[in-house]
């Protein structure tokens, strides 16, 4: 594996907490900031007209391995709320200097069930480098009822921030409890229909969703746009000795030669999508909404 390289010093000074008018808005809403999109979703569902959701990864990267500059860094200290996913997600959060009391790590209620990867392989994908998924598995909200307990999370701090707005807040979130907590159930069933059938994975991101709705996977170091070579398909054919999967899901819609490939060995493809940034269309929700529906039509 490669060295890391060390960050830029303006990550590790101590930072002096900026003055609330430097983080509001001139309407006087919250500006809240996140670190991925479904905290970017739950804290726009659940702030409405309140707040400024502001979620300033690039859309070519991976919000995980995002490293951000010095004005995007700048509008993290700066802002009335942060939102961290915890579990090792964006990496640059353990080395930068952000306003304790302004931040909230949303997987804090469920971190004694946080699932420690042993082995990963060094890889890279998209201009953030070569990284690893060793360590804390971070994506914690494919797990639907993990992601209820962030939207709670994010549902508090507003609160907290915002008492004046409680009523409108808890009424929203009981609306987006009650989306996911159905999706959730859609899930689980799929799961019971599965009956730990074997699946192959094109990423090593969903570990909570696997233990989650019992799907019985293993995982590739495929990239939806990138057509896999006769070394990556080997490999596969090799895995599938003896885990005979008949279904990849990918982390994205895979490119039409990558599918004709693997149909080729009867090796069928569905796409569950983490949407840990913004989609071109839509939402956090709808975004899972149709990754519920396409592993329903799959496995009815």
């Amino acid at each position: 594996m490669k060295a890391l390289l060390l960050l830029p010093l303006f990550l590790l000074v101590a930072c002096k907490p900026a003055a609330p008018t430097a983080a509001s808005p001139a309407s006087g809403k919250l500006r809240v900031l996140s670190v991925n999109h479904p905290l970017h979703a739950f804290a726009s569902r659940l702030g409405g007209d309140a707040i400024e959701a502001v979620f300033p990864a690039p859309a070519d990267e991976d919000p995980a391995f995002w490293q951000p500059d010095d004005a995007a860094l700048a509008a993290f200290q700066q802002a009335d709320l942060i939102l961290l996913n915890g579990a090792s997600y964006a990496k640059w959060t353990g080395k930068a200097s952000l306003p304790t009391a302004r931040s909230v790590t949303t997987s804090a209620a469920f971190k004694d069930r946080f699932i420690q990867i042993e082995d990963s392989a060094p890889h890279s994908h998209g201009p953030e480098g070569e990284h690893s998924h060793a360590g804390t598995a971070f994506t914690t909200w494919i797990d639907l009822s993990q992601a209820v307990q962030q939207a709670e999370a994010v549902r508090a701090a507003l609160i907290r921030l915002r008492p004046d707005q409680a009523a409108a807040i808890d009424e929203r979130f009981a609306a987006l409890k009650g989306e996911l907590e159905a999706l959730d159930a859609r899930l689980l069933k799929v799961g019971e229909r599965l009956a730990k059938a074997p699946l192959v994975a094109s990423h090593p991101v969903y570990h909570y969703w696997a233990r989650r709705y019992g799907f019985n996977l293993q995982s590739v170091l495929w990239e939806p746009e990138t057509v896999p070579d006769a070394k990556s398909m080997a490999e596969l054919q090799a895995l599938l000795v003896k885990h005979p999967a008949k279904w990849m899901v990918w982390e994205g819609e895979p490119a039409g030669e990558s599918v004709a490939k693997l149909e080729a060995i009867g090796l069928r493809s569905v796409v569950f999508d983490p949407c840990g940034n913004q989609p071109d269309q839509g939402d956090f929700f709808t975004v899972m909404a149709a990754n519920v529906a396409a592993l329903e039509k799959a496995f009815p």
